[in-house]
């Protein structure tokens, strides 16, 4: 057991090894520097090779990555180009609120889909379980800028219950954070649901398909004991794995809500910093949305494993 999480910690530092290259050389791919961004179109050449030579720009690509990269290891992603300000500071509050936003969306989302795909299989080819699957594919096949535009058009322009936008302040009473949070909330929540409702019922007919279900058929149990008491616990790999993946969509999937929403998170500071051309911001952003994805999917693999004897084999 503690040679293959010892592996899977491995692999993932590897993999996120690459992802750092991946990030940092795409960003040199940026058309433009924070150079040109602060100065405007009509700085001399002078003074944009005086910054850019301030500012570290005219280092090589080596280089630059090589003390980024060092630089993490010591906990310190950076400063950033636009305000001079440490990006550990700029980051800190967005990711909170990013963090937030998705807790909701999760504590919302993966107890209804486990519900929901429950109900499905235990009334697989009815006509609820042929309108959860309708529904589902409904959710699936619209993009959540569209949901996020239709309900912002009926709750918030036609009914005006809710605001259109999620500006979230500390002084702010609890009643009056949550009802800003209820529309990138019920978004994000509609977009993880389909994918999860249809996985987790997958997962289970699946487990419904062996021998020893059909021994506790032929015994007379009830479905409902079946898929609750045998089904279910054999189906738990996968299902985790689909929650993995979704809690991580939740933080890194989230710069479309953001933006849409106005919402102050990590999402909406990265769209702001690619305008900028803030490199430092824009490589620790895009790094701390990766290493969540990873640490999402490592937790996800352990509980896997934990959970399922035949996982701890080695290969």
């Amino acid at each position: 057991m503690s040679f293959l999480i010892a592996r899977r910690v491995l692999t993932a530092l590897v993999t996120l090894s690459i992802v750092s290259l991946m990030i940092f050389f795409c960003t040199e791919l940026l058309p433009g520097d924070a150079a040109q961004a602060l100065l405007g179109q009509t700085a001399t050449p002078e003074s944009l090779n005086a910054l850019r030579e301030q500012l570290g720009l005219n280092l090589p690509a080596a280089t630059r990555y090589w003390t980024w990269i060092s630089g993490i290891l010591h906990g310190d992603l950076g400063v950033s180009i636009t305000n001079g300000v440490p990006v550990v500071d700029l980051v800190r509050d967005p990711l909170f609120n990013t963090l937030r936003l998705a807790a909701i969306a999760a504590v919302v989302s993966i107890p209804l889909a486990l519900s929901l795909g429950l109900v499905s299989v235990l009334h697989a080819g009815t006509k609820i379980d042929r309108a959860i699957n309708v529904g589902a594919l409904c959710a699936v096949s619209v993009p959540e800028f569209f949901v996020a535009a239709l309900l912002t058009f009926v709750f918030s322009v036609q009914l005006g219950w809710l605001p259109s936008i999620a500006f979230v302040r500390p002084h702010q009473s609890v009643w009056e954070q949550a009802r800003s949070l209820i529309l990138p909330t019920s978004v994000l929540t509609l977009v993880v649901l389909a994918h999860m409702v249809r996985m987790t019922r997958t997962a289970i007919l699946n487990v419904l398909s062996s021998a020893y279900v059909e021994t506790a058929i032929l015994k007379g149990m009830k479905r409902r004991d079946i898929v609750l008491w045998h089904a279910l616990p054999n189906a738990v790999a996968p299902i985790l794995n689909v929650i993995a993946v979704v809690l991580a969509y939740l933080v890194a999937g989230v710069v479309v809500v953001e933006t849409i929403f106005a919402y102050p998170g990590l999402g909406r500071l990265m769209v702001e910093s690619v305008a900028v051309r803030d490199v430092p911001l824009i490589q620790a952003c895009g790094l701390i949305f990766c290493s969540v994805y990873f640490l999402a999917n490592l937790l996800a693999d352990i509980v896997s494993m934990v959970s399922n004897p035949r996982l701890r084999r080695r290969p």
